[in-house]
């Protein structure tokens, strides 16, 4: 065996690693002991490197520079989750040092690890021991004791592993759960791959998983784990982690070749990403909802049938307020500027918005008579990128979004979103502002006096008097004939059994419908109803 490594040979023992972690990644997985886990540690890491390898496979494996261009570009445009944005800068610093060798021998070796384990704990605002940082520690300091290149593996993956052992200790989740961290394991599995790589060993089976994911021991604070890649930044990555630090926690701001990768748990994920885009431009934007453990796809990374990697032709951005609405749209693939009525938008606001999404063109649904013309300005600033869907209502907007396919050409969709968009009545029960005297449509005068439960279809007053539900009763019934689908949205402000009711009585008077309900209607209205 060469006293020294070439790139031929460090390309081919990360090969092996991403193998080897690929045969431990749901045991790795299985180690992950909170309620609202950061995707899947095991799956995200195993990712990362995959797309380390693709890298490697398409680059000059006998020139060194490109190798540790491979394995820092790469592991920087795969990384998911915190511990794949971890992992690609430890592989970064990792790359940093071998970049200029001719080879690698045991001293660069030994530096090289060091030099990853300073660049994992640079990328965490705030570290955290008994996290993967704990086990790259443990692997830097194993690996200043070998002599040879087989040593310094062999020494970190043992070191490391009594780094792993203790992290058991170190957090109160992983003691009472009686594991190891899944990060660092995952680490640790990457090491011991390239030692196997190194020696020619086999792949061995995959070893039964038994999870260790059954009892909850915190709660998040933040509910959407928000990832973005950028490229041409026009502000330092210090600049911009700071940008980013009060939207939330779990924040990684991290950067290789020119890009810069961002993840953060928030609440205000499309707001947090709007903000980012107006100093870059956007290629890749995620956005996984951590309540329910499924990623929401948003318009910047395109809809679950793209191709990994691949740029969406065509994002969406939607106006809209409720989180039970915002919640549709964002499942339809779109970008949320948050407002509506009594609180529209700017032009600036849709325009952040739009250069948020890395798509080459962008639907905008305005979903407001009062900010369609906000949106109709944003798209000439935008030169031509985006096209405006005139929508005036929510549900409107809703049923246009059911027509929105990332794969389509703009100028197609359009037609099929407005024809959408025409199938759905949008009927809002809510509450006089003012006293006065009001003619419908059809030539019925109504008599409101402030505070009045009344009644809009598609924005037009034609309803006054009596509950809320009643109201809800009283324009479905002016629809019925023709209608299929009747969704019906609560504000936070009626409680859920008058819902419940309601929908009772829906189901029972129009027994040919499907009837659904939702709660997070906007605030402003008892309730918001679509009628297809």
């Amino acid at each position: 065996m060469s006293e020294a490594l070439s790139a031929g040979q460090l390309a081919q023992m990360l090969r092996t690693a991403t193998d080897w972690l690929g045969i431990h990644r749901e045991q790795v997985n299985a180690l992950n002991v909170y309620p609202v886990p950061d995707g899947d540690t095991g799956t995200n890491m195993h990712l990362t490197m995959q797309s380390v390898r693709r890298e490697l496979d398409t680059c000059d494996t006998s020139d060194m520079r490109a190798v540790a261009k491979a394995i820092s570009y790469g592991a920087l445009l795969g990384a998911r989750g915190n511990s794949g944005v971890i992992l690609s800068q430890l592989l970064r610093g990792f790359a940093e040092v071998v970049r200029d060798l001719p080879s690698i021998d045991a001293v660069s070796l030994k530096t090289a690890f060091a030099e990853a384990q300073k660049s994992g704990y640079k990328a965490v605002m705030k570290p955290v021991e008994g996290t993967i940082l704990t086990v790259a520690r443990g692997v830097a300091e194993g690996a200043q004791t070998g002599a040879t290149v087989q040593e310094v593996l062999e020494n970190a993956v043992a070191r490391g592993q009594d780094f792993l052992i203790q992290t058991q200790d170190m957090l109160p989740a992983l003691r009472q759960a009686g594991v190891v961290d899944s990060g660092g394991q995952g680490f640790l599995y990457v090491v011991r791959g390239m030692l196997a790589g190194l020696l020619g060993e086999a792949l061995p089976p995959a070893p039964e998983v038994i999870s260790n994911a059954q009892q909850a021991f915190e709660t998040e604070e933040y509910g959407f784990c928000t990832e973005f890649l950028m490229d041409g930044a026009r502000l330092p990555i210090e600049d911009i982690r700071e940008l980013v630090a009060p939207f939330g926690d779990s924040l990684l701001v991290v950067g290789a070749e020119g890009y810069v990768k961002g993840h953060i748990h928030t609440d205000r994920p499309d707001e947090l990403l709007a903000t980012v885009g107006r100093h870059g431009r956007m290629l890749k934007t995620k956005v996984e909802d951590m309540a329910e453990q499924h990623t929401e796809i948003l318009a910047g990374s395109g809809a679950a049938a793209q191709a990994e990697g691949e740029r969406p032709t065509t994002g969406l951005v939607a106006v809209a307020a409720g989180d039970g609405i915002v919640k549709q749209f964002r499942a339809l693939g779109a970008r949320i500027v948050s407002g509506g009525q009594t609180a529209n938008p700017s032009v600036q606001d849709i325009v952040d918005a739009v250069n948020s999404v890395s798509a080459e063109q962008v639907i905008v649904l305005p979903n407001n008579k009062n900010v369609l013309m906000a949106a109709e300005k944003a798209t000439e600033l935008l030169q031509g990128r985006a096209v405006v869907v005139p929508t005036r209502t929510l549900g409107q907007g809703l049923g246009a979004a059911l027509s929105f396919s990332p794969d389509r050409p703009a100028a197609d969709l359009a037609a099929d979103m407005q024809a959408g968009a025409a199938r759905v009545t949008t009927f809002e029960v809510t509450r006089a502002s003012r006293s006065t005297a009001h003619t419908t449509p059809d030539g019925h005068t109504l008599n409101i006096a402030e505070g009045d439960v009344i009644g809009l279809r598609d924005d037009e007053l034609v309803h006054s008097g009596g509950t809320p539900e009643e109201a809800v009763l009283a324009l479905v019934r002016s629809r019925a004939a023709d209608a299929e689908v009747v969704t019906v949205f609560r504000s936070v402000n009626t409680p859920a059994e008058r819902l419940e009711d309601l929908a009772g009585q829906l189901e029972s008077e129009f027994p040919m419908l499907d009837i659904q309900t939702f709660p997070g209607g906007p605030e402003l209205y008892d309730y918001l109803v679509m009628v297809e």
